[in-house]
């Protein structure tokens, strides 16, 4: 059966068949329409040959349109794959084949940077063979509205464990890693959140993040399974978030760190009376950033949460603890399991810190097409672990701590990953990147603390000395995504190393960048 996303759309369209459901700059639909076009883009994937448990990389910005294909990929039980749509064309190739995927679809921009040629249509498909023999995509109008079914969609026999869909993030080394998220996880996650944010039909969620994000696309289903409005939009500037907040009256409005603290010191977010909800993952936000959104917006409810791509979410803390505990993200999710171990993977107790371990309905299955990964991140419970019928926890690689009362307070990384603005990012393939630009003979890039977003900021270092530094930057804007760019690059005659020949990462932490 399709996830039950699908068929909550579907009685939505039957009986609220005028009420708003997706939109973004150009265009509104109602959930009869998008119900309709649900049905035209359902058939159209079947034009293309696809079948349930096929793969599909689906590179384009958000729209409308994008959304209707990844729900109706879910509803075919096709397996997309949404991918930033600030990547470059290699690193989209890195995604196709990590996850073996039966092709691509693009939107027309993405069309014109991948093949430098233009699509009659919006969209374009190339099946697999086509990318590996240089062909042309075939071009692919968007789903037209249609009348929305006139029977009830066969929901047919539920099936937890079958892959849903891929999200790809940054392991602590390697190129990114497609996380498997199942039916289950999919279905769960919604359910749970959307319960715990009092989601309801009057709701406009605005959806700003990233789609290829598990948050930003946790805005689609979380909304849409309450029967809510849910507003597309991007966010470059401050400025941007006006239309959702202001003009759209977004009641809920997800954020990360890097989009909040900007957010919190407008002096316009006092006029955003509608706002009733409003959430923080990927990063702890700094506290003087909570208080700031509590001052200006006093009757909307915060919701400080904490979560991975690998198990969804973990924990969040109630909006009534926040003044009293902003710097907290929270008890655990309902239905979840979480332990915290330490070096020696000992279960610790209140008061200590260790690495954070979670169980539950929300772990994903593991990372497509790469066994070693998997088991280094998924694994059996610790000795002691409270739920005695899990055969197996994810390890976040993120060190927490726990008060007495069970609250959960974010530590930092235990490995080298850098998180900025919500996304992991992996140095090696920055440094990988920054590598193959004229005259860089050595890259390390590192992650200092940025007290502004409460996140890291993504600094490079290089050698030699006499490196430009101007012709480095565009090489990497022309190789890396923009969420990908150093805040700085430092050149040196050397770097600095250990005694075992490594590069000494502790000693550039501490060097003074420009």
């Amino acid at each position: 059966m399709p996830i039950e996303l699908i068929s909550i759309i579907d009685r939505q369209a039957r009986a609220r068949p005028d009420a708003r459901a997706l939109g973004d700059r150009q265009q509104w639909l109602d959930y009869a329409q998008l119900a309709g076009r649900l049905q035209a883009a359902r058939g159209a994937l079947r034009g293309l040959g696809l079948v349930a448990g096929d793969r599909v990389v689906v590179w384009a910005g958000k729209s409308v349109d994008t959304v209707v294909w990844l729900l109706a990929m879910l509803a075919e039980d096709i397996v997309p794959a949404p991918a930033h749509p600030g990547l470059k064309p290699e690193q989209v190739d890195h995604q196709l084949a990590r996850c073996g995927a039966r092709g691509l679809l693009a939107d027309r921009a993405r069309v014109k940077q991948y093949a430098q040629t233009a699509v009659e249509d919006d969209w374009g498909w190339w099946p697999a063979d086509a990318i590996a023999q240089g062909r042309a995509p075939q071009a692919l109008a968007a789903p037209e509205a249609t009348s929305p079914p006139t029977t009830p969609i066969d929901e047919g026999q539920a099936d937890a464990d079958r892959l849903a869909m891929l999200f790809f993030t940054s392991g602590s080394t390697g190129l990114p890693k497609g996380v498997m998220i199942s039916e289950g996880n999919l279905d769960t996650g919604t359910r749970l959140v959307a319960d715990y944010l009092g989601l309801r039909e009057s709701d406009v969620v605005a959806a700003v993040l990233p789609l290829a994000f598990d948050y930003g696309f946790s805005q689609i289903t979380t909304g849409l399974a309450c029967g809510a409005a849910v507003y597309l939009d991007d966010y470059l500037l401050p400025a941007d978030l006006k239309r959702p907040l202001l003009r759209q009256q977004a009641t809920v409005f997800a954020g990360t760190p890097g989009l909040l603290v900007p957010l919190s010191r407008q002096p316009w977010l006092g006029d955003a009376p509608a706002l009733r909800v409003l959430t923080n993952s990927g990063g702890a936000l700094p506290v003087a950033a909570v208080h700031r959104l509590r001052e200006a917006c006093p009757t909307a409810e915060l919701f400080l949460m904490y979560g991975l791509t690998e198990a969804f979410r973990a924990s969040f803390l109630p909006p009534g603890e926040v003044d009293v505990h902003p710097d907290a993200i929270g008890y655990p999710l309902a239905e979840t399991t979480i332990g915290l171990v330490d070096a020696d993977g000992r279960l610790l107790g209140p008061g200590e810190t260790g690495e954070l371990v979670q169980g539950g309905p929300l772990v994903a299955q593991g990372y497509i097409n790469d066994p070693k990964a998997t088991t280094q991140r998924f694994r059996p419970p610790p000795s002691g672990w409270p739920d005695e019928t899990a055969e197996r926890v994810v390890f976040s690689g993120d060190r927490v701590r726990m008060d007495e009362a069970g609250r959960l307070y974010f530590e930092g990384r235990l490995d080298a990953q850098i998180k900025v603005a919500g996304f992991r990012i992996s140095p090696e393939e920055i440094e990988a990147v920054a590598t193959t630009a004229p005259g860089v003979e050595e890259a390390v890039a590192v992650g200092e603390p940025d007290p502004e977003s409460g996140n890291q900021r993504l600094i490079l270092h290089v050698a030699p000395g006499q490196a430009d530094l101007e012709a480095l930057r565009h090489h990497l804007r022309a190789h890396l995504a923009p969420y990908q760019q150093p805040a700085a690059i430092t050149a040196h005659a050397a770097l600095p190393r250990s005694a075992n020949g490594k590069f000494d990462r502790r000693a550039l932490t501490a060097t003074e960048t420009t």
